[in-house]
């Protein structure tokens, strides 16, 4: 039989996104690392986009997925069957958030939470209209494309949804078009697609209270940004506030595929009829999955990964000095390292990559570098790093 090398199976077979897919072929990866198939060794700048927030194959959570799988695995679509590994997330996700997003539905994927929570604000409010905001990212669905604010993304695929408005994040005079007509707003509480764009808290604060006022349903966004990654648990616990629905994906699985969309007993329990089954998913809330997010939670707080963001934040910021690094914008470990342009990034990411270490840029901000480690990154390791960046720059 003949051999045909990996990558070209992979370049042949596989769907491709891009026309220059990174295409690098990973044999295993454990802690901050890549390991390549013929000894290349990479540090992870980016955990996946967001997702290994405790690293790659945490031993805990690689154990807690081998005991769930000599249990069961699927057994019944959501919501039918009283499985353990849900009811005991759903229990300890309810303990981290304030008292009224008491009620959690399990999906796959932070697009499939978005699409969820849309539907719910919908349904609850008996509104149409949405609100999200320019350059926003909440999923690549049809949804949650609709609520995208980046045209360029979005129109090869019109007609999406109707009845969308879009406001500039941060902008307190904006607020003026969230009306009683509004069923919800869809914000991310950090723009992490944008580039790190980072709001004050007064203006969240303000977001909140005329959400109030006129019975609109405040949605945050804390997919990229939930389970550590800024700093505090979640992101919105910088601004003092409690949304009405909050979304989470990413982070929250160790590696592993899942989703919930969060809101109170009361305004999730209108999916119960009128009609029926509201919202329905088979895979959602996937018996090994919410193992596997059991054990990352209490890796997070039994670790106190949370508590080391800061410092780890600092180190980056005080190494990263360069003449063409134009500005740095960080919460956490959520960082964007601004260039010139993109024809200035592109060369620096390839160096990188070729010197073992993987950054990636932003959707909506491509002259910028995405940095965004797991939290598990040492000192060590943030040193080692930001010296290969460096000389990936010169």
């Amino acid at each position: 039989m003949q051999y045909i090398p990996l990558r070209q199976l992979f370049l042949e077979n596989l769907a491709q996104t891009s026309d220059f897919p990174l295409a690098i072929e990973v044999e295993k990866a454990e802690g901050i690392y890549l390991y390549g198939a013929n000894g290349e060794k990479y540090i992870d700048l980016i955990a996946g986009i967001g997702v290994s927030n405790i690293g790659h194959r945490h031993p805990k959570v690689v154990q807690a997925i081998k005991d769930q799988a000599d249990k069961y695995l699927h057994l019944m679509v959501y919501g039918e069957y009283v499985q353990s590994p849900q009811v005991l997330l759903a229990q300890k996700l309810v303990g981290l958030l304030p008292s009224n997003l008491n009620s959690v539905y399990f999906v796959n994927s932070g697009a499939e939470a978005t699409e969820g929570a849309l539907k719910l604000a919908k349904r609850f409010t008996g509104r149409s209209e949405i609100i999200s905001c320019h350059n926003s990212y909440h999923g690549s669905t049809h949804g949650a494309l609709s609520v995208m604010g980046n045209e360029t993304f979005k129109q090869a695929f019109r007609p999406l949804l109707p009845d969308i408005q879009f406001i500039h994040f941060g902008s307190w005079s904006d607020l003026e078009h969230i009306t009683t007509k509004t069923a919800c707003v869809i914000i991310e509480t950090i723009q992490g697609e944008a580039g790190v764009n980072i709001a004050c808290t007064s203006y969240f604060k303000l977001l909140s209270e005329k959400c109030n006022q006129t019975g609109t349903l405040l949605i945050l966004d804390e997919i990229q940004t939930g389970f550590g990654r800024t700093g505090k648990m979640f992101g919105f616990e910088y601004y003092e506030i409690a949304p009405d629905i909050v979304l989470f994906a990413k982070g929250i699985g160790g590696g592993m595929p899942l989703g919930a969309f969060v809101s109170s007993i009361e305004i999730m329990s209108c999916l119960r009829s009128n009609p029926i089954l509201g919202h329905i998913t088979t895979f959602g809330g996937h018996p090994i999955n919410c193992a596997a997010a059991l054990a990352t939670l209490n890796v997070i707080i039994d670790e106190k990964l949370v508590e080391g963001v800061a410092a780890k934040e600092k180190l980056f910021r005080r190494l990263l000095i360069h003449p063409k690094i134009k500005s740095i914008r960080s919460i956490g470990l959520l960082f964007a390292v601004e260039f010139e342009s993109f024809e200035a990034l592109k060369p620096i990411i390839d160096k990188a990559i070729a010197k073992g270490v993987i950054t990636d840029w932003f959707l909506h901000c491509n002259k910028a570098m995405r940095i965004a480690p797991p939290l598990t990154i040492s000192e060590a390791q943030i040193r080692e790093a930001c010296k290969l960046i460096l000389e990936s720059i010169d």
